[in-house]
């Protein structure tokens, strides 16, 4: 940008332009510290949005004090014209650029959290290059402008006569002659970019660049450890030799720790494993993630749910597409999580419908014989303590290894504890050393049980969700499956997935009432002409219309994110336009 400027401008004009940016930083380092802003990805962003504008402003003062140094005038006189023609149009450009990113600043939610220092860096780095501009830069331009050649012409116009004007001249004066067609093709412009919004996909927070892959096995509940660890050997078997992967790690019983303020932990869960692939870069990522959902798919590790996730900066975080079902009785929710469910998998956007919670787990329940038990001189305590040495074991001794003291545990052997069918014919020792069967003291019931409960606000709550398919955005996704299941169950309700404060509320309306009104309002207070006012506000909406085009040529990338610079550019077309 600054050797544009040294190409364009000149050696020591473009000298006067990149001076105004260590002033602009240095003013907006010292504000961010007395408001205690760090600095992070967000503002360091935030910055580099604001680089382009705290030059464009300097650029327009220097170039209004050339111009006029080019008509005869002196230094002062044109540094004191560049300060009164451009200071106000630059500053309302500047309060424009602003008020765009206002509703980030004030949006009490997660978002507002993540990305509000944006609003914050943008408006003090605007206002700061403002100042720079209007203050400093005709100083220094002043003091380091060089002797300009001045045109011997009485027309203060005959700078602009050269080759490239007078094409742009010409086009301009057909667009005059063919008004009418020209007006109707920027109509016709406008309303095809109305309509080509309704096809961009919208996503807060873009997918993340980083190599990592997140391979998650969720068994059903209740499955022991060593079965869990049994599936992720099969699962790392599937991952050993390729030479996509540069490493890879793998939890049993938890997830990965949290070595990154945006991933979602998860709860310790033997029925769960997870394991974090590191990739040599991007596109193996990609190559690896198709191969490892093939092999699911072909049927490899189909004893458990198969998941394949990608490193997510924000929302969505965890699965992209979540439903909550909440109420009093578990049967009912379960009941209509079941129809949500069914009406979910006909959207063709979303796959992998999954219950975060269902599946019942088997469990052997003992009901003591008291009279039995009590004639054998046995207590239902007895018979605890007995079977919890017998299956679980107890310490007896402790034998040295070395410098290490190793427990000795005392268990029935593995034929005997770990067959439920042969539960009872466990011995219990009574009081006066008379070995007894269990079955002689016990009826043993087998049943099934919810090993977990979810509960939300008191009341049981189901979560059904799914992943989205590659390409489409989790919004698209939400939306088409919300229409589904209102239909198809008769209400639904997206928890969570969209929440406005009375702050973001309030922010999205005064930038709905700013953007038409706020620059017609302040270009008139500054005593511009009545119809100059229409023709900007024309020109930056043509302007986003471009904005519109792209993110439906490149919709899997278009997120709001790539209109963050086309709100900047609004500015820049209002500043060099007034």
């Amino acid at each position: 940008m600054l050797f544009v400027s040294f190409v364009a401008l000149g050696w020591r004009t473009g000298i006067v332009v990149a001076l105004s940016v260590p002033l602009v930083l240095g003013i907006v380092f010292i504000v961010m510290n007395a408001m205690s802003l760090d600095l992070h990805r967000i503002t360091l962003g935030a910055l580099i949005i604001a680089l382009g504008l705290l030059v464009d402003d300097a650029i327009i003062a220097v170039e209004m004090m050339v111009v006029k140094m080019e008509q005869g005038w002196d230094r002062m006189k044109a540094a004191s014209f560049a300060w009164e023609s451009t200071a106000f149009p630059m500053l309302t450009g500047t309060l424009v650029t602003a008020a765009g990113f206002l509703p980030i600043g004030f949006a009490n939610s997660a978002v507002g959290e993540y990305a509000g220092g944006i609003f914050w860096i943008v408006a003090i780095a605007l206002v700061a290059s403002w100042f720079v501009a209007v203050i400093f830069t005709p100083y220094i331009g002043v003091k380091l402008l060089p002797n300009i050649k001045v045109h011997q012409n009485h027309d203060p116009h005959a700078i602009y006569e050269t080759r490239m004007y007078r094409g742009l001249r010409s086009v301009v004066q057909w667009c005059v002659d063919h008004r009418i067609k020209v007006v109707a093709a920027t109509v016709g412009v406008f309303v095809a970019a109305i309509i080509g919004f309704g096809h961009v996909q919208q996503q807060f927070f873009p997918l993340s660049e980083r190599p990592e892959l997140f391979l998650q096995l969720r068994l059903p509940e209740g499955t022991a450890f060593n079965v869990t660890e049994k599936a992720v050997k099969q699962a790392e078997g599937l991952l050993k030799g390729d030479d996509d992967i540069a490493t890879y790690t793998a939890y049993v019983g938890q997830g990965s720790p949290r070595f990154w303020l945006g991933l979602n932990p998860q709860l310790p869960n033997e029925a769960f494993a997870e394991i974090v692939i590191l990739a040599k870069n991007v596109e193996a990522r990609e190559r690896i993630k198709a191969k490892i959902e093939q092999a699911a798919a072909d049927g490899a590790l189909n004893e458990a749910r198969v998941r394949v996730d990608r490193f997510n900066f924000g929302p969505p975080v965890g699965f992209p597409v979540q439903f909550r079902v909440i109420g009093p009785d578990a049967n009912k929710v379960r009941d209509i999580a079941y129809q949500v469910r069914e009406v979910m998998r006909q959207n063709k956007n979303v796959k992998d419908v999954q219950l975060d919670w269902n599946e019942q787990s088997p469990y052997l329940k003992l009901a003591v014989d008291q009279d039995r038990a009590r004639a054998l001189g046995l207590t239902p305590q007895d018979v605890s303590q007995a079977l919890a040495m017998l299956i679980s074991g107890a310490p007896v001794t402790t034998i040295r290894d070395g410098i290490e003291k190793v427990g000795v545990v005392a268990r029935a052997v593995p034929s005997e504890r770990l067959d439920l069918g042969r539960v009872g014919d466990l011995t219990i020792t009574s009081r006066n050393g008379v070995a007894v069967p269990l079955q002689q003291i016990a009826k043993i019931e087998y049943a099934h049980e919810e090993p977990i409960l979810w509960r939300r606000n008191r009341d049981m709550a189901i979560t059904v969700r799914s992943d989205v398919v590659d390409g489409v955005q989790a919004a698209v996704a939400v939306a088409i499956s919300l229409a589904l299941v209102a239909a198809g169950i008769g209400a639904a309700r997206r928890d969570g997935t969209l929440r406005l404060s009375r702050g973001g509320i309030v922010a999205l309306f005064l930038l709905a009432v700013w953007l038409p009104v706020g620059p017609p309002l302040l270009m008139v207070s500054f005593d511009f002409t009545s119809a100059a006012p229409v023709y900007v506000n024309a020109l930056v909406k043509l302007g986003l219309c471009g904005a519109i085009v792209a993110g439906v040529l490149r919709s899997s990338l278009a997120k709001p994110w790539r209109f963050i610079p086309a709100i900047a550019l609004a500015a820049v077309v209002l500043g060099s336009l007034m």
